[in-house]
């Protein structure tokens, strides 16, 4: 009987403070909007704890008190809620997207249990899970709201987070209780009205304090990581309430002492587990990675390396990776290491950082886990927790006393390549796992730079060989055409040595042979061939016809015998020697291609603009699809170890170089004609 008269005491006194609460903001003319919903917010606490006097007084149900301690919860809410709406009227807290939200939580969730409650014939069960989950939103609102706060705004809101707070945690752990034991503790209920009393002069303490817009709620990462601790928290007592009645429920006698034990169980797991770094760090990351925007805009950071790969002046493409890597954690010296086999590593380009011997088993160990894991490795953290990184066992000391820090992999594809050292004589913050991002992605944009510009450097060292090779080719070529020469005056010495006209022949074959292996010699000298298509090679004014007349003496050595069939002055300028050895190549060609009882004719025929020289023969002709394919392609010949497959494509690089042109006429078994155009 005594603890009915507390009960009906404490709540009337409540009620009377909040009354009066309400009559002090009226008399202090506070036109504060978060005033005049606080008032609002006393006047309805007031009325709850009247409800709350009166179910004692007269005995009804008390189901009614607890329907208006819900509304007297969502209006406090609303009204932390309010401290983020930028002019604070009641229909600019209804529009906003966050009060909305709770409303229907709210609503949904009153509706549920009441309905639940009354279908289970007024059951309290599902009430006091109800209260139990609103009381915890009310205390991650708080939360929020005083973590969100700046320096003069929590000045003015913490007297009323303690009032507020303090209501939410005793409600919660009487709600929490009763959904464990099957029912309130009365005594505790009785004391409620005494603690919403003493509340009231901490919400008038901060209602003197509040200015207009002076409280506002930045929700940070660190915001929303706490409260979803506490939330973590709040899910999990709520779920050990359950299972607390469910054992009482099935537990008889020795149920709710089973039960009582059970949540002081569950409690001490729950605190292990929330003082535990690896799960803070787990939700951190997660709270972080899928509800805020990053803490780089990663667009930016891409065009900023892009544009410094493109304008970057450094020795060499290693150098501007390694600067580019180190700008990222303001390093003060690296270097790259690119893995060679064998546990193996090459240092590619440093910068203020030097690796001995004894880190070699380090580089292995490390080689190992990055390409296993694909982790970026943090000296610092490795050191003060060595079971972050699992299956790695290095010795941070040396990597310290060089003053390396940060250990980024560098992958091209899936292919593990090498590792960025950074070092940094200051000290640094612990990657966060933005910050891995970030160099993860820089570095497998470096490793892709780095494979290009070395794909390039075979590529040219390639083309150097391809070049000497073809200088060398070419060359022998013209060795060839020399040894050729020479051949055909020994092989006919002995049928013509008496005649003058071979001496003669034998002394001018011999001239020119000197020149060309002279030309030969020069080129060796510049590690060049003749320039195949430049107009800038030695050029002067002469008559094609004397050319090919020259030519033709110099083949008539071999058969079957060549035969101009008209000659006219065709005058052109061009180099003088190359052209001579083209068209010595393509009568060459054609003598070979045809019996010796066949015919080689040269047609010359000088045209308004151009020159046109025809070489034709009756020998066995080439198919089209030689033609087409085959001809022109240069180091394809079908003379075996005797050609070298360059001579048709020689002539028709010179003539090309001079605005004129080489075609082909052919039909198999019937003959060839090469068709050239020269420009007059």
């Amino acid at each position: 009987m005594e603890m009915y008269i507390v009960g009906i005491w404490g709540y009337s006194f409540a009620s009377i403070a909040y009354v009066i609460f309400v009559l002090l903001i009226l008399a202090a003319h506070n036109q504060a909007s978060i005033a005049k919903w606080l008032m609002f917010s006393a006047l309805v606490a007031g009325i709850a704890n009247a409800i709350s006097a009166l179910q004692i007084t007269l005995g009804f149900s008390l189901q009614w008190a607890m329907l208006v301690d819900g509304i007297k919860i969502a209006v406090f809410s609303i009204l932390v809620l309010s401290f983020n709406v930028e002019k604070g009227s009641a229909i600019e807290v209804y529009k906003n997207t966050t009060v909305r939200k709770y409303l229907l939580l709210w609503f949904s969730a009153m509706v549920v249990c009441w309905g639940l409650s009354y279908a289970l014939n007024f059951s309290y069960e599902y009430l006091f899970l109800l209260f139990v989950l609103l009381n915890l939103i009310s205390l991650v609102l708080l939360e929020q709201l005083y973590r969100g706060a700046n320096v003069v705004a929590k000045k003015s809101i913490t007297p009323l987070v303690i009032a507020l707070g303090s209501i939410a945690v005793f409600d919660f752990v009487l709600y929490a209780q009763a959904t464990m034991v099957g029912g309130i503790e009365f005594d505790f209920w009785y004391c409620r009205g005494y603690l919403a009393g003493m509340a009231v002069p901490l919400l008038l303490i901060s209602t003197r304090r509040f200015k207009e817009g002076t409280v506002r709620i930045f929700v940070s990462r660190n915001i929303v990581f706490y409260s979803s601790m506490l939330m973590i928290a709040g899910v999990y007592l709520l779920l050990m309430a359950v299972a607390g009645y469910l054992i009482n429920y099935f537990g008889g006698e020795w149920g709710q002492f089973v039960s009582f034990g059970f949540f002081i169980l569950g409690s001490i797991v729950l605190a292990v587990l929330l003082m535990t770094e690896t799960v803070r760090r787990k939700v951190k990351v997660f709270i972080s990675k899928h509800f805020f925007a990053n803490k780089y805009e990663y667009r930016e950071e891409w065009l900023e390396l892009i544009g410094k790969i493109e304008t970057a002046s450094a020795e060499n493409y290693y150098q501007i990776s390694l600067q580019i890597m180190m700008s990222k954690v303001e390093a003060t010296g690296g270097l790259i290491l690119k893995a060679q086999g064998n546990n193996q590593f090459a240092i590619k380009y440093s910068n203020g950082v030097e690796l001995s011997a004894e880190f070699d088993n380090d580089l292995v160990l490390l080689s190992n886990f990055m390409t296993t894991q694909g982790w970026i490795v943090d000296i610092e953290e490795y050191k003060d927790d060595p079971l972050f990184y699992p299956g790695l066992f290095i010795q941070p000391k040396i990597w310290q006393s060089v003053g390396v820090n940060i250990l980024v992999p560098i992958f091209i594809g899936k292919a593990f390549y090498g590792i960025f050292v950074l070092s940094n004589t200051d000290d640094h913050d612990k990657l966060n796992w933005e910050d891995r991002d970030l160099l993860f992605a820089v570095a497998k944009q470096l490793g892709n730079f780095i494979s290009l510009n070395e794909a390039n450097d075979a590529l040219a060292e390639s083309k150097q060989f391809d070049a000497f090779n073809q200088m060398s080719a070419f060359l022998v070529h013209d060795l060839k055409n020399v040894q050729a020469q020479l051949a055909l005056i020994t092989s006919n010495a002995t049928q013509h040595r008496g005649n003058p006209e071979f001496i003669d022949d034998v002394f001018e074959t011999v001239e020119s042979a000197t020149e060309r292996l002279a030309k030969v010699l020069a080129q060796l000298r510049n590690k060049q061939a003749a320039p195949l298509t430049s107009k800038k090679a030695p050029s002067k004014k002469v008559d094609l016809g004397d050319i090919i007349e020259q030519v033709i003496v110099q083949r008539n050595v071999m058969q079957p015998q060549v035969h101009m069939n008209a000659k006219e002055p065709c005058l052109t300028t061009l180099d003088h020697e190359r052209f001579f050895s083209v068209m010595n190549h393509l009568i060459q060609n054609a003598q070979e291609a045809t019996a010796n009882d066949g015919w080689v004719s040269i047609d010359i025929e000088r045209q308004s603009e151009r020159i046109i020289i025809v070489v034709s023969d009756n020998g066995s002709g080439m198919s089209q699809s030689f033609i087409k394919n085959r001809l022109f392609k240069p180091f394809d010949t079908t003379k075996g170890n005797a050609g070298m497959g360059i001579g048709v494509f020689e002539a028709k690089q010179f003539f090309e170089s001079m605005a004129g042109g080489l075609t082909v006429e052919s039909v198999e078994g019937q003959g060839t004609k090469m068709i050239i155009s020269l420009p007059r």
